[in-house]
């Protein structure tokens, strides 16, 4: 089944040309240090002093800076590189952060029903009315070095106290936190099809436990729809977390970010336009390549397409 799921990937236009852009984005990311090194990318934290033209502007695009250069005068290019890795890094670790507590929660909801489908699903209903840039910038305020105290106070037990700092691993904790209530719904309408089928019911009949019916029965049938769920979540991960970076909740200064770059190039941009429009096209350009490839893994994976 597998070879045939690849051997339709292969043929499917719009899978190629969203791996293709994801590819390259990856690419770049995971190399960004080494060209930095070895001089073929400038180091995105320089401020040299020919960054800035006589009259304390940014260098438009040229041949000494591809995409100019920004108001203190570091390179665009390389920044917009190393800004891939943020990006790129807390979306997928988001996704993966959204992907685990929305299959579980919709499993569970599905399968078992009753009081325990009602509380589930009526907390993700609840999480779902609040916008998630909003409920994503009320965790981010949290992130201001605050001592959590994770016991009582008289038991002095220190080592469980835990330091909210911003950084990568907040962010991505935070965006997971806001984005798993869509695929809930989805999960749970799957689960709730699949349970009633014959192979289903033929396992319980002969003494398959819960655990069983739940990891070896009802998720594998359930991984298409999860990977395409998970692969155009990814989309709206790295979005939100732009959004996050031009509120200045994202991860602090001096790391590149795209939401920070386009925040910091705005003051400018009508005397310098490519401090903006550089990371905000590689914002749409991400954004494209993971919903291309959603929407062809869809194509694909959707077992009426299969012959």
């Amino acid at each position: 089944m597998w070879r045939q799921y690849l051997r339709l990937l292969r043929c499917n236009r719009l899978f190629v040309a969203g791996a293709v852009l994801v590819s390259l984005l990856a690419a770049l990311a995971l190399t960004a240090p080494t060209l930095s090194r070895v001089g073929l990318l400038r180091n995105p934290l320089e401020q040299p002093k020919t960054g800035l033209d006589d009259d304390g502007l940014p260098l438009s695009p040229g041949p000494g800076h591809w995409l100019g250069t920004d108001n203190l005068g570091r390179d665009v290019l390389a920044r917009v590189v190393h800004g891939a890795r943020v990006s790129l890094a807390i979306g997928t670790a988001a996704m993966i952060t959204a992907a685990l507590i929305g299959v579980v929660t919709g499993l569970l909801a599905g399968f078992y029903g009753g009081r325990v489908d009602l509380v589930l699903m009526r907390f993700t209903e609840m999480n779902m009315t609040i916008p998630a840039i909003l409920l994503a910038v009320a965790f981010a305020g949290l992130m201001d070095g605050r001592v959590l105290h994770l016991a009582p106070a008289e038991w002095h037990w220190t080592w469980l106290d835990l330091t909210l700092r911003k950084g990568l691993f907040t962010l991505f904790v935070i965006i997971g936190l806001v984005c798993w209530p869509g695929m809930v719904r989805v999960v749970r309408a799957q689960v709730l099809g699949l349970k009633e089928r014959e192979f289903v019911q033929a396992a319980r009949v002969l003494g398959a436990t819960d655990r069983r019916l739940l990891f070896r029965h009802l998720l594998p049938n359930l991984l298409p729809t999860v990977i395409v769920l998970a692969a155009m979540s990814t989309a709206n991960t790295i979005l939100l977390e732009a959004g996050l970076g031009y509120l200045g909740l994202g991860v602090p200064p001096p790391a590149p970010t795209w939401g920070g770059m386009i925040f910091d190039g705005q003051p400018l941009f009508t005397v310098a336009p490519h401090i903006v429009v550089a990371p905000g096209v590689a914002i749409v350009l991400t954004v494209l390549g993971f919903n291309l490839l959603g929407q062809g893994l869809q194509e694909v994976l959707d077992p009426k397409r299969l012959r």
